[in-house]
């Protein structure tokens, strides 16, 4: 710990060793920070939270074993929400809000002042960029990549796997989705394995996507069909 900094100290706290915090740091109760976790200045970690665990797998897994990772870093600012967990290899930007029970993966890198809702999930190797706002119970799927400025309303569902765990052959064609910047994706929409949305594409709430999405077009239905353009005022260089 920087012998400098000022860090407030709620109940029943563990803090590892060589964990590093900036000033003015406040930890409530019942905080877990593992081993080299790395913390910036003025973050704010609520009751229960988890911060640099280090991922493990059921023993009948197929997944190869892993080296350990890094130490999670969470950048000055940050907010981390009631019973929230941040593993190992996990990197946050600045002035990240991270919802009430949300999960973020290792290898998920996040960027300066997301929005990572109330009970979302990143899985693992996923990137996101900046000013994002991922909604309630969404669902990022591992090996995606999302962009800036990008929205993922609540509910909404990527997928990864078109073999459905079934075959070693889905193991070289696993892919999230990739949205880039602007893009914006409706309540309880669900994407299959693979789909790109391009700039300012947006998808209509509920629809499932089995196509990829052209920039600044909007789709809908099961499956999600071209509807329209997305309207002049609401695209991201207009903002």
């Amino acid at each position: 710990m920087n012998e400098q900094a000022f860090v407030k100290l709620g109940c029943n706290v563990q803090i590892q060793e060589g964990v590093v915090f900036g000033d003015k740091v406040s930890i409530g109760n019942n905080v877990i920070i593992y081993e080299g976790t790395i913390i910036g200045s003025e973050v704010m970690i609520q009751d229960n939270v988890v911060i640099g665990k280090q991922p493990f797998k059921a023993k009948n897994s197929v997944l190869l074993d892993r080296p350990e990772q890094a130490p999670a870093e969470i950048g000055s600012g940050c907010t981390i929400g009631t019973s929230s967990i941040i593993y190992a290899g996990a990197k946050l930007g600045q002035d990240v809000f991270v919802a009430d029970l949300a999960t973020i993966r290792e290898r998920v890198l996040v960027g300066d002042k997301t929005i990572v809702g109330r009970g979302a999930s990143i899985e693992n190797d996923c990137t996101v960029g900046s000013r994002c706002k991922l909604e309630t119970n969404c669902y990022i799927t591992a090996y995606s990549n999302l962009g800036n400025d990008v929205f993922v309303a609540p509910g909404v569902i990527t997928s990864n796997d078109n073999f459905m765990g079934r075959t070693r052959e889905r193991f070289s064609k696993m892919k999230g989705i990739t949205m880039k910047d602007g893009a914006r994706v409706g309540a309880n929409a669900t994407t299959l394995p693979g789909i790109t949305i391009e700039a300012d594409g947006v998808v209509a709430a509920g629809s499932i996507v089995t196509k990829d999405v052209a920039a600044e077009e909007l789709v809908l239905g099961v499956p999600a069909k071209y509807v329209r353009k997305v309207p002049k005022a609401e695209l991201l260089k207009y903002q």
